[in-house]
């Protein structure tokens, strides 16, 4: 396993990062169990959930997969101070999280408490604000047509962020956490962020969080190019599209107990015309290179310039085992030119 700096937390971090949000919904605690001692025999060192998950998110779901990994760090207490436990805060809009309002700086408190108390643990290492308050520039929300930043209230946005480094603040003084990152967030964001805290001589946002694959590289090159400069882990999550990359949806496939097949899991915009040639095509290339098609997607987007920890999930251990064995795999010039003709045809299939 190979590691990477976690921009300037002076923590190194495993490339692979084990994403959590399946257990307490399609996985239960014994898969978990399974998951985190196969993924620390093979070096991972990083583990990313949220308060939210987990997933589809709902009251019923809400916390669960923070209990399950709480349940695990109780028994395996030993391993705590080698592990980066990674968790993140809700932002607005889910009615049963602070009855959908913003974070806040007293949120963030609570939050933060809520999150110690599920996790089991005396810090954390990384928390996230999962997006932020303003207008997110994700869930398919990004097109012109909708977003009218010209709207937004930028002093007042300005003002919020610098609520939540306050409270922030208060945590890491607390000694509650360690580090501070972004998800799901913009250049701007992290502009902002960056500002703030060296005006205030508050956290320095240390990593960003935001989806990322073969079919969603809208990152690239502006917000990578800047998370580079300014010394920002980047931490790409679902780098299989939701599970597309797999090829286990073509043609309309659902396959039994798979995300898709769960409400508001069902690929949604995702699923388009272009999507679907562009997959077909990336799994003939796996196959010409004796690859799958998630391990030739994965590997792809590990040896991306700027990505310094890729968070993968699995619902199975086959899956997890075929995944962590992606980040061994060094795709060669032919293979990366292949990978960039289809890229090139279908930069942004959905």
């Amino acid at each position: 396993m190979l590691y990477s700096p976690l921009g300037r937390s002076g923590i190194d971090v495993s490339r692979v990062c084990l994403g959590s949000m399946t257990w307490g919904m399609q996985n239960n605690q014994a898969d978990a169990d399974e998951q985190i001692a196969y993924a620390l025999d093979k070096g991972v060192n990083f583990i990313d959930t949220a308060e939210m998950y987990a997933v589809p998110p709902s009251p019923d779901t809400y916390g669960k997969t923070e209990e399950i990994i709480g349940h695990w760090l109780a028994r395996n207490k030993d391993k705590r101070e080698n592990l980066v436990i990674a968790t993140k805060i809700a932002g607005n809009g889910l009615p049963w999280v602070r009855e959908g309002e913003d974070i806040t700086r007293q949120a963030v408190v609570n939050a933060v408490d809520a999150s110690l108390k599920r996790l089991q643990t005396d810090v954390i290492d990384l928390y996230q604000l999962h997006w932020p308050n303003r207008t997110s520039p994700h869930f398919g929300k990004q097109w012109p047509g909708i977003v009218r930043f010209s709207d937004a209230d930028t002093e007042q946005n300005i003002a919020g962020m610098l609520d939540i480094l306050e409270g922030l603040n208060d945590c890491v003084k607390a000694g509650k956490i360690k580090h501070c990152g972004l998800s799901d967030d913009s250049p701007w964001g992290i502009s902002q962020y960056l500002r703030l805290s060296e005006q205030h001589n508050l956290p320095r946002m240390v990593s960003i969080q935001n989806e990322f694959s073969l079919l969603h590289a809208k990152d690239w090159p502006y917000l990578i190019e800047q998370c580079i400069h300014e010394d920002i882990a980047y931490l790409p999550w679902s780098p299989l599209g939701g599970g597309m990359l797999s090829g286990k949806y073509l043609n309309g496939a659902r396959p039994e107990g798979s995300r898709w097949t769960l409400v508001q899991r069902n690929g949604l915009f995702r699923d388009t015309p272009q999507s679907q040639q562009a997959i077909a095509e990336y799994v003939e290339i796996a196959s010409a290179f004796n690859l799958t098609p998630s391990q030739l997607a994965l590997a792809w987007c590990d040896q991306v310039d700027g990505v310094s920890s890729t968070i993968i999930g699995a619902t199975s251990m086959s899956q997890l085992k075929e995944n962590i064995d992606a980040f061994s795999v060094t795709l060669t010039d032919e293979a990366l030119e292949k990978i960039a003709q289809v890229f090139n045809r279908y930069p942004m299939p959905f």
